[in-house]
C-alpha cells in the first residue's frame, strides 16, 4: 500500500530526525495518520492514541524488519486503519453505555488549536487535522451510522484516494466488497442530504452571526426564522454536564429552548467561532468555553444544530 499525504504536511522532528532520514520520513507520516484516525473515528483524542500505537508497534519490530518494509508509509496506513477498524466494532457497545446523545469531538480553526496538555498554543503542526468538507459535522455524523467496514471504505477510497484493493488490505475483505461497501456509504450519505440550494459560505456566516444577535435578544420570532421548520437540535453532555438527553425537533420548540437556556444563565457569552471548517458558536461562561455548537445549514435555513458539552471533548477548546 502507498501512503496518501496532504500538500504541506512536512514534519519537523526533534534531536537526530535531521541525521536519520529514515526517522524523519517516518514521523512525517504523523500528520496524515491523525487525519485518517479522526475522519474514522470522530474522536480527536481517540485518533491520537491509534496513532500512538501505530508507532508503537513500527518500533516493536527489529530494525532488520523494518528495514524489509518496501513502504513504510503504506504500512503504518494499514496498521492505523487496522486499529480504527477494531475500534468502531467495539464502538457501538461502547455507545450503548453512553449517557445521551453521542456527537464527534468538534475541532476549532487551526489558528485557534489549544494544546490540552499545556494548555499553551502548540508549534506542531502535525498536532492538526486538517480542516475540510470531510471533516465538517453533518458528514461525520453521516458516518457514525454507517458500519465499520463501510465508513473504513469510504474514508480511504473516497476521501484520501486508495485504490480497492490498497483499502482489502485494511478491511480484510476482496477488492470487489470494498467498492460494494464504499457505494453503500455513498448512498447513507446521499440519503442525508435532501435535495437543497446550495448555501454559500458567506452565506453561512451571516445566517450564524443572525441566530447569535437573536439568541442574546432572546428573541423567539427572530430564531424561529431563521430554523427550517423541521429543524432538529442535538445535544452531548456525556453525562458529565447538563445537557438535553434527546433530540428537540422543531423550530418553535427549539427556540423556546433557546431562550430558556439564555435566561437561565445570565453570564453566558456567545462568540463566533469556525467549527469543523464551517461557521459555528461558543458559548463560555466566566471566560471558560462550555459549549461549541455546528450547524447544518440548507436552503437559507438551519436544519441541524450539534452542541457539544462534554468536557472531555472540548480539551482542544478549553486546553483542560
Amino acid at each position: 500500500m502507498t501512503t496518501r499525504s496532504e500538500p504541506g504536511d512536512g514534519v519537523s522532528v526533534p534531536g537526530d530526525g535531521a541525521s536519520d532520514p529514515g526517522l524523519r520520513a517516518i514521523m512525517s507520516e504523523r500528520r496524515h495518520l491523525l487525519n485518517l484516525a479522526y475522519r474514522l473515528l470522530g474522536s480527536l483524542a481517540d485518533a491520537e492514541d491509534v496513532v500512538q500505537e501505530t508507532y508503537a508497534r513500527w518500533y516493536t519490530m527489529s530494525r532488520p524488519q523494518r528495514e524489509a518494509i518496501a513502504s513504510p508509509g503504506g504500512w503504518l496506513t494499514t496498521v492505523a486503519g487496522r486499529i480504527c477498524l477494531d475500534l468502531l466494532r467495539s464502538a457501538r457497545a461502547r455507545r450503548e453505555r453512553y449517557v445521551g446523545e453521542w456527537i464527534p469531538e468538534p475541532l476549532p480553526d487551526r489558528a485557534e488549536w489549544i494544546d490540552g496538555a499545556s494548555g499553551g498554543g502548540t508549534d506542531d503542526p502535525a498536532d492538526r487535522v486538517t480542516l475540510d468538507e470531510s471533516v465538517n459535522m453533518a458528514l461525520l455524523v453521516v458516518l457514525d451510522s454507517m458500519t465499520p467496514a463501510e465508513r473504513v471504505a469510504f474514508i480511504l477510497h473516497d476521501v484520501f484516494r486508495y485504490s480497492f484493493a490498497e483499502v482489502a488490505e485494511i478491511v480484510g475483505r476482496t477488492p470487489a466488497a470494498c467498492r460494494q461497501l464504499a457505494t453503500s456509504a455513498r448512498r447513507r450519505v446521499r440519503a442525508s442530504q435532501a435535495p437543497a440550494i446550495a448555501t454559500p459560505a458567506a452565506q453561512r456566516a451571516h445566517i450564524v452571526r443572525d441566530f447569535k444577535d437573536a439568541w442574546e435578544a432572546k428573541d423567539i420570532d427572530a430564531l424561529i426564522g431563521l430554523l427550517d421548520p423541521d429543524a432538529r437540535t442535538v445535544a452531548d453532555g456525556g453525562g458529565l454536564v447538563s445537557a438535553q438527553l434527546r433530540p428537540v425537533q422543531g423550530r418553535e420548540q427549539i427556540a423556546r429552548v433557546l431562550v430558556d437556556l439564555a435566561a437561565g444563565a445570565p453570564d453566558m457569552t456567545i462568540l463566533e467561532h469556525t467549527v469543523n471548517g464551517q461557521p459555528g458558536l461558543v458559548t463560555q461562561q466566566g471566560g471558560v468555553t462550555v459549549t461549541v455548537m455546528a450547524f447544518d445549514i440548507a436552503d437559507g435555513r438551519i436544519k441541524h444544530i450539534w452542541s457539544v458539552r462534554n468536557p472531555e471533548k472540548l480539551r482542544r477548546w478549553t486546553g483542560q
